[in-house]
């Protein structure tokens, strides 16, 4: 910074020509620090291009032209380190803190920061696949890792049984409890590495090499229903990008057994996933038509159309059985279905989460989400905060699936 210091005058006035000199010489220095300033600052506004950054002047300027005291951050932490009685955590930690906070500030409980581990968790799920042994995990009553391997996946081809408890991977112990996530993250990795896990099963302790394959996560499952085997039961526990072909498949398998009559589709506690895999559904009960409105702040709006090829015939009926927990996507297929009165929705009211969130991938592979549009049903109805409200309600009983038992008699299957 250039600081301009003004000197008390002299106590006689200079002669003339002295004082013409003495302001020349005032003009030509006054000149030469304004020429290093710009000089600085065009050495700074390069490098910081050069870098791919934001030029450091515009860092000073808060989004409403206010200045930001950057020095505060630092003046609060010199506290903390010299008065908080306890280890002071990682900068990193601290910067995914920061940002953590400031998203807060923002109140919208969609909008968040996720760290890198966490990130890579969720963008497995959307994907529906993921390096892995194929094993689900749980934690019993004293804290301890359960393994049940999946049929013909590489936990069980090479001998893990179910009930072992997993001690260690790659020799090192895990905690008690333990972390069901730190657990999961130490045995995924790439295809076609190894990991050891070592394993306790009744009175011996086991180490067995197991090669990490693709595994998938199935998002849809299907079968005749037990009471009426002409009726298909299709339960979709997310959307992700395996979603539209399991459903393809499932339709047809379900069509060759005959258990095409009427289908039950199930979205009971699905939390949604990608939107795309939503319409792609409902492409299969619409003939066209509007599945669903996207509405930006700006007011600009788009809509998201089904193709004019419906896999099922329209004469065909459909139930959809939703919960509490239906939520984003899964309350888009269902809304659309609905006010197409292509479906009849049936159970409790749903959550009620029909904001539009972009994941953006951080330099490190953390991420954020940030809430852009919100989703409104063909109708103009809106998702958001108001959740669908089903055309039958239901309410759940410890006894028997009151949920399918009603479905059963809109179909004429009574007493299912």
């Amino acid at each position: 910074m250039i600081d301009l210091i003004m000197t008390s005058p002299r106590s006689h006035p200079a002669p003339a020509n002295d004082h013409s000199r003495k302001w020349g010489y005032f003009l030509l220095g006054l000149l030469t620090a304004l020429a290093v300033f710009a000089a600085g600052v065009a050495v700074m506004w390069a490098y910081d291009a050069w870098r791919g950054e934001r030029p450091a002047l515009l860092l000073s300027v808060r989004n409403d032209g206010s200045p930001v005291d950057e020095g505060l951050m630092n003046e609060a932490w010199q506290i903390i380190r010299e008065d908080f009685y306890g280890s002071i955590p990682s900068e990193q930690k601290r910067t995914y803190g920061a940002i953590k906070g400031s998203v807060q500030t923002l109140e919208d409980p969609y909008t968040y920061f996720i760290e890198p581990e966490p990130a890579v968790r969720e963008q497995e799920r959307l994907r529906g696949k993921f390096g892995g042994i194929g094993a689900y995990l749980a934690l019993d009553e004293q804290g301890r890792v359960t393994l049940t391997p999946m049929v013909d996946r590489p936990a069980a081809r090479a001998g893990v049984k179910k009930g072992d408890i997993l001690i260690a991977i790659d020799g090192m112990a895990l905690a008690a409890p333990a972390d069901l996530d730190e657990v999961t993250d130490r045995i995924r990795g790439e295809v076609g590495t190894k990991v050891i896990l070592t394993v306790q099963r009744r009175e011996q302790t086991l180490d067995i090499p197991v090669e990490r394959a693709e595994i998938e996560l199935p998002s849809v499952i299907w079968r005749p229903v037990d009471e009426a085997p002409d009726v298909g039961y299709i339960r979709i526990e997310r959307f992700s990008g395996l979603t539209d072909e399991e459903f393809i498949q499932a339709l047809a398998e379900l069509m060759a057994q005959g258990a095409d009559k009427a289908f039950i589709i199930d979205l009971r506690g699905d939390p949604g996933g990608l939107v795309d895999a939503a319409v792609a559904v409902a492409d299969h009960f619409l003939d066209g038509g509007v599945v669903l409105i996207e509405k930006h702040a700006d007011g600009a709006e788009k809509k998201y159309h089904a193709q004019a090829t419906a896999t099922v015939p329209a004469e065909t009926p459909v139930i959809v059985l939703v919960d509490g927990n239906t939520a984003s996507a899964a309350e888009i297929l269902a809304g659309a279905l609905q006010d197409r009165g292509r479906a009849t929705l049936v159970g409790e009211k749903t959550y009620g989460k029909g904001s539009i969130q972009r994941i953006h991938r951080l330099s490190d592979g953390s991420a954020i989400h940030v809430t852009f549009a919100k989703w409104f049903t063909p109708n103009d109805r809106a998702i958001d905060g108001a959740g669908l409200e089903p055309d039958a309600p239901v309410e759940s009983s410890p006894d028997y699936d009151s949920y399918l038992k009603k479905a059963l008699e809109l179909l004429g299957r009574a007493g299912g």
